[in-house]
């Protein structure tokens, strides 16, 4: 097995590790809301979101959203705005939220009762790298059958999980599995 690349883009090439663009494209499915939170559309979607039922609630304090419910109340109101800080724990405890709560529903879509979903794999960009110091890295394609570990990682942001998970999946690709560690882009539908 080819070991990990250790000095990524010495010689010019250009890529995001995959495992990033795995979470992009799990983000991407997960369904944000799209207005910013510095807007009052966007804030008031999100609490909405994180105060709708008990259970909202609770994960939303568990994900760092430790304010009082009369705070809450007042910035639902528009009597009172949040602090940068503060909209910056309301967009973190929203997405953690959001993730915990789309999971369920992408690892059931992304294994397809063990049939898998199709994964493109689209190779580092290597058109600032010289000649001959450039690999023959092609587009590739495969099928990923179980999901698990990949959701349950990107679920809980963790991203040493997340790169583990991710690279069992490709070393499916046989011995040329190390060339696509860092790739422009990965895509998947659920």
């Amino acid at each position: 097995m080819p070991e990990r690349t250790i000095d990524f883009g010495k010689f010019g090439a250009r890529g995001i590790k995959a495992y990033e663009a795995v979470a992009r494209r799990l983000d991407a499915l997960a369904g944000y809301i799209a207005t910013p939170v510095t807007t009052r559309r966007g804030l008031l979607a999100r609490l909405h979101y994180l105060t709708r039922t008990p259970h909202a609630r609770r994960a939303a304090r568990e994900a760092g959203l430790t304010v009082t419910d009369r705070t809450l109340s007042a910035w639902l109101k528009g009597t009172r705005s949040p602090t940068r800080k503060n909209l910056d724990r309301i967009e973190t405890a929203y997405t953690t939220v959001r993730r915990h709560n789309v999971a369920r529903y992408l690892l059931s879509r992304l294994n397809a009762d063990g049939r898998g979903t199709r994964v493109e794999i689209h190779p580092l960009n290597q058109s600032r790298v010289p000649r001959p110091r450039q690999r023959v890295v092609e587009y590739r394609s495969f099928n990923v059958r179980h999901w698990d570990r990949v959701v349950e990682a990107w679920a809980n942001d963790d991203t040493q999980a997340l790169d583990d998970a991710w690279v069992e999946k490709i070393v499916d690709l046989g011995s040329q599995w190390g060339q696509y560690e860092y790739v422009t882009n990965i895509g998947f539908a659920a």
